[in-house]
This record gives structure tokens, C-alpha cells and sequence, in this order.
């Protein structure tokens, strides 16, 4: 596969995308924190200092996605017409938290749905800090992604097992 990120000069450009096709893309991607047990059951219960970890980090995630294009030089600004964001646990020290982006456009959203899930994680870091510093971020990875000329992709359930055992 050929890379397009380079101009002649071997140098980094931002990929023309103006001939592309118009089509409708989604991107999932995942993430987790690995914290303390009692850290987590704060989370759920809403007991912790600096407000409604939940909420605000769905906030960041959704402010993230809008603005990955601010964060990450080569991606293109998109107009996202989906952001949802949720959250999920192992019912004991396990934060996992999920993006899915939706545009209709000429680039696909996997940085947007990757930026969403890093902004989500990185608000539990913030927000629980002074609860506990030794939390885990990660792994972070696309899971699936939707339309383009590349085509549809979907994790393969074993590397995703992987990945997870991986943290």
C-alpha cells in the first residue's frame, strides 16, 4: 500500500481528498482504565470531589472528536454528524469506555472515534487523580470503521482478546 502523506520531497502534506467520493464512514474505538477497585465504585456512585466523572468525560470525548483536527496535523476537519460515547465496567477495576463517530464525507472518522476515546480516558485520569495516581490508560485501538474505497474493517476477535490481556 502506497503511502500519501508525503509530497515529492518526501515531506509530511495533508492528503488531498477532493476527488474522493462522498460517502457515509463510522469509526469505533475503545479504551480503557485499569484503577482500584474503590476508585471505580466512587465513579459509579458519584462520589468523587470534582463532580460527575461520567458526564464530563462523555463531554471531552464529544469536544475531542469535534476538534481532532486542531490535535492531529494531517487529519482533515470533518463535520461529524454522530458522537456517542459509552461506558461500561468489569464490575470490579475495569473502566472500559467506547466512541462511535459518525460523518457522510470524504475521509473516514477512525482519528476522531481514537481522539474521543484518549479525551474520555484522560478526563478519568484528571478527574480521579487525587483518589489515585497509579491508573492504567489503555489499550486504545479502532475496533471497527466503516465506508470508503478501502472498505469496511472489524478487529479480529482474537487480536482484540489479545490487546485487552495485553494492559
Amino acid at each position: 500500500m502506497e503511502l500519501t502523506h508525503f509530497n515529492q520531497q518526501g515531506r509530511a502534506k495533508m492528503v488531498d481528498v477532493s476527488e474522493k467520493e462522498m460517502t457515509s464512514r463510522t469509526a469505533v474505538a475503545r479504551t480503557k482504565v485499569i484503577m482500584h477497585e474503590e476508585t471505580l465504585t466512587r465513579i459509579k456512585q458519584g462520589a468523587i470531589g470534582k463532580g460527575d466523572v461520567l458526564a464530563v468525560s462523555q463531554i471531552a470525548a464529544i469536544m475531542a472528536a469535534k476538534k481532532t483536527s486542531d490535535w492531529i496535523p494531517m487529519c482533515h476537519p470533518l463535520p461529524l454528524t454522530g458522537i456517542d460515547v459509552s461506558f461500561d465496567d468489569n464490575g470490579k477495576d475495569e473502566l472500559y469506555i467506547e466512541a462511535m463517530v459518525k460523518t457522510t464525507g470524504k475521509t473516514g472518522v477512525e482519528m476522531e472515534a481514537l481522539t474521543a476515546v484518549s479525551a474520555a480516558a484522560l478526563t478519568v485520569y484528571d478527574m480521579c487523580k487525587a483518589l489515585q495516581k497509579d491508573m492504567i490508560v489503555g489499550p486504545t485501538y479502532l475496533v471497527s470503521k466503516t465506508g470508503g474505497k478501502n472498505g469496511d474493517y472489524r478487529v479480529d476477535a482474537e487480536k482484540e482478546k489479545e490487546k485487552e490481556e495485553e494492559a
